[in-house]
């Protein structure tokens, strides 16, 4: 076992023993019944993580009223009759050997499913800095409702088997907003100048659940340390209460930070910010609140986080996205198979851009059984088949490894002399790196199944027509698109392939054809290069959408670097020094350009569909290959179409 003496030690809280300071902290799912039950697919997910060996687990968004739902599907406890099927998530986390608090939520105005209804409150009629919809100021008698509310939830929780509860303080929610001036504005007892005075409904809220659950019954509370927003309070401000919030009942602090309007989406902070960067504020919060402390912040790591708990910034450390790109990276820590641990990469597209945009509950753009627990094959196939897979990308990889492991005989034939598809490229851009070091994970365990690689080489007809296999799994990527534009010929004209390829140097006044990811990482990475670069696209906007945490930080930098972007905008001609452009109706020139860099993406390359249809040949086409889109997409595909062999 490797050496992780500080996060695999046990401590102890109230009367209760956490087996060791690794926690599993909340994250939403939206896997919920509609009726605020716990439904099968949310038991079949924390079921997974339970099985990597948390020592706490700390529910997902569970409300205490009606008022303060976040969505839908989101699970509830403000009526005794969900107590049975809450104890059901408190039985699978006992069941391994983990403890589990449920966290009681309301969102407040941070809900636009309420807001939609009419029926979001807050402290004050100010809007959502997100939604921009205000919500209905509370009463004291709603004030007073909400505290008891809070209360009832948690005395469910002890009734449903929970070993603790955590109070949702963070990221805007009602208990962040009666802390905040820019959302609570009151002039009664529940508002004020200072913290300390609007953190009022905070304490009663700890105190009123410290009394339903007794006095040996753990009371955590998720905090935003500090708001990290203009006009927000500090962290310094929030050591002034801590001290309250101790007093009251709480027994830990779990250290967050930002709001829902941070800049730079700090609270989901994406790849930009390092492994454990939050952990200065945890130190914050234990030097002055004399009970343990939790520590969040992009933890992968368990060695880092071992480091946090060994110098003594925290007490326990909360790995999140970490859970669902692989669940079981604590038991491949302690058995020293580091090198086996799916890295999370921060980006985002299934945990909170997926739920976020509304196009279904969580998943994982590497990790293709998050979210689909349910459905996951566990293997082998009762049917093996000797199946071919082409192309080895990230579509393709997956789909030979998840066959693989199925049982199936696999051939994965990929026409380049490495693997990797696009990433091989993606890679390249500031802070992309660990792009790269997930698709070399990849590979290195595509290497490791009994899978059959062959490289530089191209699938013909005359391959499949003489070998026949019983299946194809088409990862085949696709084609680099390269409009007509006169000029495009011209000896300073290249792609983003070719740039990130290291083949083409950066030139020094760039202009590059597409704001798409491909276009606008390529821009980045030229600005970081010190190219002067001009980034023209169609389209009225990016499709890289400022509010995505990526794409907030993507254009942060372009802005910084003084890229300058053309929307609206098209290339009319392409000259030895100039570029003719059009925007809104309007032609122009851009001068100087000594280098044009075509960005504008990829159309599919499915070019032995029709050949398998005629030998009629079963095949699936994933990836690229279908359509030009992301990792989440590409890897699911390519699960999938090992599943459905």
């Amino acid at each position: 076992m490797s050496e992780l003496n500080n996060i695999l030690s046990p401590i102890t809280l109230k009367k209760m023993e956490i087996p060791n300071r690794v926690v599993m902290p909340p994250m939403g799912t939206e896997l919920g019944n509609a009726d605020g039950t716990v439904s099968e697919a949310t038991i079949a997910y924390l079921k997974r993580r339970a099985r990597g060996g948390p020592g706490l687990i700390i529910t997902e968004i569970v409300a205490a009223h009606p008022d303060g739902i976040a969505n839908n599907k989101q699970i509830r406890a403000y009526d005794d009759r969900y107590i049975p099927s809450l104890a059901k998530l408190a039985s699978v986390a006992h069941k391994a050997g983990s403890r589990i608090f449920m966290q009681i939520h309301h969102a407040g105005r941070e809900s636009l499913y309420m807001l939609r209804k009419g029926r979001a409150v807050g402290p004050s009629a100010i809007p959502s800095l997100i939604y921009q919809i205000p919500p209905r100021e509370m009463t004291v008698d709603d004030i007073g409702e909400t505290i008891a509310a809070f209360g009832s939830a948690a005395r469910r929780a002890r009734e449903a088997g929970f070993d603790g509860v955590e109070l949702h303080g963070a990221h805007g929610y009602l208990l962040t907003q009666f802390l905040s001036t820019l959302s609570n504005q009151r002039t009664d007892e529940y508002g004020g100048t200072t913290l300390k005075q609007r953190a009022r409904f905070v304490v009663e809220v700890i105190r009123t659940v410290r009394g339903e659950v007794g006095d040996n019954f753990p009371v955590s509370i998720r905090i935003s340390t500090e708001e990290f927003i203009n006009g927000g309070y500090t962290a310094d401000d929030m050591q002034t209460i801590l001290p309250d919030f101790v007093a009251a009942g709480v027994d830990i602090v779990h250290a967050s930070f930002g709001t829902h309007g941070s800049p730079g989406s700090i609270a989901i902070a994406p790849i930009e910010y390092k492994p454990g960067f939050n952990a200065w504020l945890a130190r914050k919060v234990k030097d002055v609140a004399g009970v343990p402390v939790i520590a969040v912040g992009r933890f992968s790591d368990p060695a880092l986080a071992d480091e946090v708990i060994g110098r003594g910034d925290a007490d326990m450390v909360a790995f999140g996205r970490q859970f669902l790109a692989d669940p079981d990276f604590l038991i491949k820590a302690r058995e020293g198979r580091s090198t086996d641990i799916r890295t999370c990469l921060a980006c985002n597209q299934g945990c909170i851009e997926r739920v976020m945009l509304g196009e279904g509950n969580i998943r994982c753009a590497i990790n293709p059984e998050t979210g689909q627990e349910t459905i996951y094959p566990e293997g082998p196939t009762e049917n093996p088949k000797n199946v071919w897979v082409v192309g080895g990308g990230p579509a393709g990889l997956t789909a030979a490894f998840e066959a693989a492991r199925l049982g199936h005989t696999v051939t994965l034939y990929e026409r380049a002399e490495e693997l990797g598809g696009q990433i091989r490229y993606a890679r390249k851009p500031p802070h992309k790196a660990v792009y790269g070091d997930w698709i070399d994970w990849l590979i290195g365990q595509v290497k490791k199944a009994r899978i059959t690689i062959v490289t530089g080489t191209e699938v013909t007809p005359v391959m499949l027509s003489e070998e026949s296999p019983e299946a194809v799994i088409l990862a085949t990527g696709g084609e680099k698109i390269r409009p007509e534009i006169a000029g495009i010929d011209g000896p300073h004209v290249c792609d983003a392939w070719q740039i990130l390829g290291g083949t083409v140097k950066p030139g020094k006044n760039a202009l590059v054809i597409g704001g798409g990811l491909i276009g606008m990482e390529t821009a980045d990475y030229l600005s970081e290069q010190g190219s002067k670069v001009t980034l023209v696209e169609m389209l009225k906007s990016s499709p890289v959408q400022e509010s995505t945490a990526h794409g907030y930080m993507l254009h942060g930098r372009l802005r910084d670097k003084d890229a300058i972007l053309l929307f609206s905008t098209t290339v009319q001609s392409i000259g030895d020094r100039s570029v003719d452009i059009e925007t809104a109706g309007e032609k122009s020139t851009v001068s100087p350009i000594d280098q044009v860099v075509v960005a504008v993406g990829l159309k599919p390359r499915d070019h032995l569909t029709e050949v398998l249809k005629e030998a009629g040949i079963p095949y699936t086409v994933i990836g690229d290959a279908s359509s030009a889109r992301r990792i989440i997409e590409a890897t699911e595909e390519g699960a999938r179409a090992a599943w459905e062999l």
